[in-house]
């Protein structure tokens, strides 16, 4: 078999099975705790109504929801286990193996969206009960999520694979990623219309993928009308494809060669030191 192809199979393959490792976790619980959260949140949201439109402000906000899964998924999953991997040693292996780069890449891709595939339906049944418009959606618009879904992954895992080559620790790409998530979250419009912010923070935010994710999902469940809460009332197709197209590219101009240089410098000595490093950390 080519190695390349076999690369690939046995990536996919990894990815499958530490994605069904991962659903035995007690990572799910707190996928589940966060469900809850957001049930909540929808539920206060259902009673007030989107700014111009018959919408509540719930029907607007699950999409938006679904949307920072998937920018978490894309930027927050794979920046955490990149860092744990090469303090684990997982990475130096699979240096030391032929193609095994490749087919490590192609494991944290699979487990990565299975991850967020996983959060989005664990996200999307508590809104489909307690949201009435979201019950109304068909299936044509469920469907046309996937596309927005695999660009915004394509818009984020790249960086998510750039922080995590840069971070020395797996708790620095935790703050590197966690920390400006939750400020683009604030100013992206996911809880709140973003066109009630003041212009300067509507400017920041179309910088970064998270708010043209979040448009994304919202122009594929909500009914047309919903798009006089946006920024121009119109969903503007073509402006998000080349968002989100435009960080997809860059990121993955970028990500190859900086996970090369990473994957070059790694050696015993240096997963020793971090370690090393780790256990201190445990220790304090």
């Amino acid at each position: 078999m080519n190695p390349v192809a076999y690369a690939f199979r046995l990536g996919v393959d990894r990815g499958r099975r530490e994605w069904l490792q991962s659903l035995r976790s007690s990572d799910q619980w707190f996928n589940f705790f966060m469900a809850s959260v957001f049930a909540i949140v929808l539920l206060f949201q259902r009673t007030s109504t989107l700014a111009g439109t018959p919408l509540s402000l719930a029907a607007a906000t699950l999409p938006s929801m679904i949307a920072m899964g998937v920018a978490l998924g894309g930027l927050v999953g794979p920046a955490g286990q990149l860092s744990m991997n090469r303090e684990d040693g997982t990475l130096l292996r699979a240096k030391a193996v032929p193609q095994g780069m490749l087919g490590y890449l192609v494991g944290r891709v699979t487990q990565t969206s299975l991850d967020t595939a996983t959060g989005i339906l664990i996200m999307v049944l508590p809104g489909i009960i307690v949201v009435p418009e979201i019950r109304a959606v068909g299936l044509g618009a469920w469907l046309t999520l996937i596309p927005v879904i695999l660009l915004g992954l394509l818009a984020t895992l790249p960086w998510g694979a750039v922080v995590g080559s840069i971070a020395k620790s797996p708790q620095g790409a935790m703050g590197y990623t966690m920390l400006p998530m939750l400020a683009l979250v604030g100013i992206s419009g996911i809880f709140y219309p973003i066109t009630a912010m003041p212009e300067w923070v509507q400017g920041l935010a179309q910088v970064f993928p998270l708010y043209w994710l979040g448009l994304g999902m919202r122009s594929t469940i909500l009914p047309d009308a919903a798009a006089a809460a946006e920024i121009a009332g119109s969903w503007r197709h073509l402006e998000t494809l080349g968002v989100l197209g435009l960080w997809a590219v860059v990121g993955f101009a970028l990500a190859p060669g900086i996970l090369r240089r990473m994957a070059r410098r790694e050696s015993g000595a240096n997963m020793e030191e971090r370690r090393q490093a780790a256990i201190q950390r445990g220790m304090g």
